[in-house]
């Protein structure tokens, strides 16, 4: 956001404006451009999964229907649920039926301000970044309970209340798995975590002490369940609820639910990025080699996307579980794990 200040700075005027306007108007450029920049990962990565899907499976579709490696498939899907009519039910309440996509959405978007992509590149460097994560994406859960109930479709409600309980589940095992890393920098801002983290790989939490690799591992597998992503998509469990919460829905108010997952989905790799290997920061130095060996957001990309390839990896070899298989995991294996991690790196950061 700095630098897009700087920029605006020379057009001509804009120091004569009002200061509320001069201090708005960064703000509305930058969430325009991540908006945008969001969309367009969002269809990469619908693109990247029907890849993996097709290599993992062997399905040939994906590989030659529209174009070069499928990658008109997407745009032609894109355009088809833009075209598409919205249909709302007769017995739905439609106030609430149409505000559950965009609080979804809402809640996947709102939380790309503080997420740091590089140096400079970031909206926002809050000194309460992560607090603010993982406050704004329990947006998602109201939203889903909203779609559930105003469908009166008694498979949407199970889909919502299932969600519900899975998500508020494994939220907090994933906030106890992000504090082993926070104990240790003393700061909630995202920025000051990667700045932590600077200096190699070998600086990267991940490889930093035991207690924070096992927090890796815990706040990953959390992830997926915060995310529905298999074999945690009991939400969307099309084999006794249809598609779950999303059942009644069409058009872009599917879209948006459609979005919000796979907005998710990067949201929750750039976080693991951020905490646990480094960020922006290079495996080795730029410094050993040469000035600069990848940009920061570069860098940054890649190992979201390498987070993501083994999401998709999962969801197309892993069967569901079912529902008390999935909250036995949370309450009685990842929640005592994440308990005992917190005073392990408690006990290195007072006496090491």
């Amino acid at each position: 956001m700095e630098s897009i200040a700087r920029l605006l700075q020379l057009i001509p005027k804009y120091s004569e404006l009002p200061e509320f306007l001069r201090a708005l108007i960064p703000v509305v450029v930058s969430c325009v451009v991540v908006f945008a920049l969001l969309a367009l990962a969002v269809l990469f990565l619908v693109w990247m999964e029907r890849k993996v899907s097709a290599h993992i499976q062997d399905r040939l579709g994906p590989m030659y229907v529209g174009g070069w490696h499928g990658w008109a498939q997407t745009l032609a899907d894109a355009l088809k649920l833009l075209l598409k009519e919205d249909i709302v039910p007769a017995s739905v309440d439609r106030t609430l039926f149409k505000m559950a996509p965009f609080i979804v959405f809402l809640g996947a978007f709102a939380a790309y301000v503080v997420l740091p992509f590089g140096a400079t590149s970031f909206v926002a460097d809050l000194n309460i970044g992560i607090l603010y994560i993982v406050a704004v994406g329990s947006l998602s859960v109201i939203g889903i309970i909203m779609a559930g109930w105003a469908s009166n479709n008694k498979y949407s409600l199970y889909g919502g209340m299932r969600a519900a309980a899975q998500i508020i589940s494994y939220e907090i095992p994933s906030a106890m798995a992000i504090m082993t890393v926070i104990i240790p920098v003393g700061s909630l801002s995202m920025v000051d975590i990667v700045n932590a983290q600077k200096g190699g790989i070998q600086n990267w939490f991940i490889l930093r002490n035991p207690f924070t690799f096992l927090g890796f591992i815990v706040y990953f597998i959390a992830s997926l369940a915060e995310v529905n992503r298999t074999p945690f998509d009991i939400p969307e469990a099309e084999s006794e609820l249809v598609a779950g919460y999303h059942t009644e829905y069409s058009g872009m108010r599917f879209a948006f639910f459609f979005l919000a997952e796979y907005a998710n989905m990067f949201l929750v790799a750039g976080v693991a990025t951020t905490l646990f290997l480094g960020g922006w920061t290079q495996v080795i130095p730029g410094s050993f080699i040469a000035p600069q060996l990848l940009p920061g957001p570069i860098v940054f990309f890649l190992k979201a996307l390498l987070i993501i390839f083994v999401q998709m990896w999962l969801r197309w070899s892993l069967p569901r579980l079912r529902v008390d298989q999935l909250m036995y995991l949370s309450w009685k294996v990842l929640l005592p794990i994440s308990f005992v991690l917190v005073l392990g790196v408690g006990c290195l950061a007072v006496y090491w």
